[in-house]
């Protein structure tokens, strides 16, 4: 069964929109899991734009099916992530003046901290995954340099508009899970997707984990986020093989 990881950065937004106490990405982890969600994802930022280290503390306590932290490879969040221990850290590529995260890592371009925080990340007991492009270069370079698994980034197949567009994007995610498989490589894929696209990620083969944030909380400022999480864990059943 295909695990749902629920990112809850949006929610943080909405709290640091006002600098205010609410509302506590840590109660809106609470009800995701309550909605059925597998794990809760948070991208702990350098610049502190919404998840705060108060966040990862905290929810680093509460008893969830699992914790997997979105960070770059930089030393303070390194360090942060060694004393909390999430679950998974999945490194991404960061900019400032970024919306959201563009594209995947290049991990090629940027080996040496990568493959450093790969070390320092399981020697401390942390599975490692890397948040990269459906590219074959880029999935044996993960491989090469010991990272647990990876993240298929899906915002080109999310984006592509006509049916041959998304087939052309859908089939470049089955050869890349097919790689990564081969190379003995865990497979997650997150970003765009939504309650309308999800469904051919599903039935993609040796596929074990979605990340999914901007749709859920989205839809959750309508019906509430047990619903939407539950909405969305129903959506990815039916289409699972």
């Amino acid at each position: 069964m295909i695990r749902l990881g629920v990112n809850i950065d949006h929610v943080a937004t909405v709290r640091q929109a006002r600098r205010a106490a609410e509302p506590d990405p840590v109660a809106a982890a609470v009800l995701a899991t309550l909605g059925g969600a597998d794990g809760i994802t948070i991208h702990l930022r350098e610049d502190r734009r919404h998840i705060q280290d108060r966040d990862l503390l905290l929810l680093s306590q509460v008893d969830l099916p699992r914790l997997n932290l979105e960070m770059a490879t930089v030393d303070a969040i390194i360090e942060l992530a060694i004393q909390t221990k999430p679950t998974e850290a999945t490194l991404v590529p960061e900019k400032r003046q970024e919306l959201t995260t563009e594209g995947g890592l290049d991990i090629l371009a940027n080996e040496l901290s990568v493959r450093s925080a790969i070390d320092r990340l399981r020697s401390a007991g942390i599975h490692v995954s890397l948040f990269i492009d459906p590219d074959e270069a880029q999935i044996e370079a993960a491989a090469r340099f010991g990272a647990d698994a990876i993240e298929l980034q899906t915002a080109s197949y999310s984006e592509a508009r006509g049916a041959a567009a998304v087939a052309h994007e859908l089939e470049k995610l089955r050869l890349a899970t097919a790689t990564a498989i081969g190379l003995k490589l865990h497979v997650h894929a997150g970003h765009g997707l939504n309650y309308h696209n999800v469904q051919p990620v599903c039935t993609i083969p040796g596929m074990e984990e979605l990340n999914i944030g901007h749709s859920i909380v989205s839809r959750a400022v309508l019906v509430g986020l047990e619903r939407a999480v539950r909405e969305m864990k129903q959506t990815i059943l039916q289409a699972t093989p």
